[in-house]
């Protein structure tokens, strides 16, 4: 026996542990993919939800259910009323809020009573025309302001009431009227170095709307500083409600008239300024043989500034007057902010410059 060959000794590892472990691998291994699967899987459906939700609140306006009840002033095919009201419109679509418009044929009367329609509608805000002035629009402010409605105002500033409740959000959106009229009345007198004496016929607001004369009184002031002789004529209500009728033609002719010496015209109104050059030329008057001047774009004064007929025009930028009144209501009902007072500025326009905003106020936005 001592004589067989030896060898390596075999070695036969019985242990049931190192049997299992190649399953035991494969199992785990399998048990990670499974758990990396879900967790994938789980992500993503927690990420597209989130996402939803994100869209959600992005889309969601943060002036959303706030009602507002806006004055747009004129009617809807008025030069200016109609961009003012565009300007309201791109607020509401940019914010949110629900909006009820109003038209009233810048008839102060007729403002007023729209004005007691509406707060008895409720809403969270309304933004007014000061046209009617502090003694008409006042009692009706106090009772707003004791039913939580937040009052703003465009286009005419009521100081005292503004002041009284800027706290509350009571802001103003527009220009200093009388200031803009002593702007107009300057930039005549500077780019046309008329005589003494020249006489000068002003279309304007009756003085017995005391707020809304203040522009006139400006451009009186303004001509009358600067030498010429001043005509005042108080423009009919039915006639600031529609520029284009017979009787804004019939008003004008029999102006001149009365004046035949007439060399400047100024109408203290954006639609009648508009419509000066159509007048004008059917009473047989060349461009340039009246120097007009007024205020506010539309389509058909940038075409009298270019042919002649309107030799300068102040931009009050309606559009703003309709944005900031919106915004405004939106940031007091949601931020508590107080009243804004914004001038929309003090622009004149002629033909040096009327290319750069001729587009625009084909688009009802200048």
């Amino acid at each position: 026996m001592d004589d067989l060959p030896k060898s390596a000794p075999v070695v036969v590892d019985s242990s049931p542990l190192k049997k299992e472990r190649p399953q035991k691998t494969a199992v785990l291994i399998a048990l990670l993919v499974f758990a990396l699967i879900i967790i994938l899987a789980g992500g993503t459906y927690w990420y597209l939800i989130g996402s939803k939700k994100g869209e959600t609140a992005q889309s969601a306006k943060w002036c959303s259910g706030v009602k507002i009840v806006f004055f747009a002033g004129g009617n809807q095919d008025d030069s200016f009323a109609s961009v003012v009201y565009n300007g309201a419109k791109e607020a509401q679509s940019d914010l949110g809020p629900d909006v009820e418009y109003v038209w009233s044929n810048w008839d102060s009367n007729k403002m007023v009573t729209q004005f007691i329609n509406a707060i008895a509608e409720n809403p969270d805000a309304i933004a007014v025309m000061g046209h009617p002035g502090s003694a008409a629009l006042g009692p009706l402010v106090d009772e707003a302001e004791r039913k939580n409605i937040i009052i703003t105002s465009q286009n005419v500033d009521i100081t005292d009431i503004r002041t009284k409740y800027i706290a509350q959000g009571f802001g103003y959106v527009g220009q200093q009227l009388y200031d803009a009229g002593l702007t107009v009345s300057d930039g005549v007198l500077r780019k046309y170095q008329l005589d003494k004496g020249t006489e000068a016929v002003v279309f304007g607001v009756a003085s017995s709307d005391p707020a809304r004369y203040q522009r006139t009184k400006g451009i009186i002031d303004g001509l009358t500083k600067g030498g010429l002789a001043v005509h005042e004529v108080t423009i009919p209500v039915a006639v600031q409600a529609d520029t284009t009728t017979p009787q804004a033609e019939k008003m004008v002719s029999d102006a001149l008239a009365k004046y035949p010496k007439t060399k400047v015209i100024i109408s203290d109104h954006g639609a009648l300024t508009s419509e000066m050059p159509a007048h004008l030329k059917d009473l047989g008057k060349n461009p340039g043989e009246i120097i007009s001047a007024g205020f506010d774009l539309s389509p058909a004064t940038v075409a009298g500034i270019k042919n002649g007929y309107i030799g300068l025009i102040l931009d009050q930028q309606p559009y703003l007057q309709g944005y900031f009144p919106i915004l405004q209501a939106c940031l007091t009902k949601k931020y508590k902010f107080s009243g804004l007072n914004i001038d929309t500025g003090v622009g004149l326009i002629d033909s040096s410059n009327v290319d750069v905003v001729a587009a625009l106020a084909d688009k009802k936005i200048r």
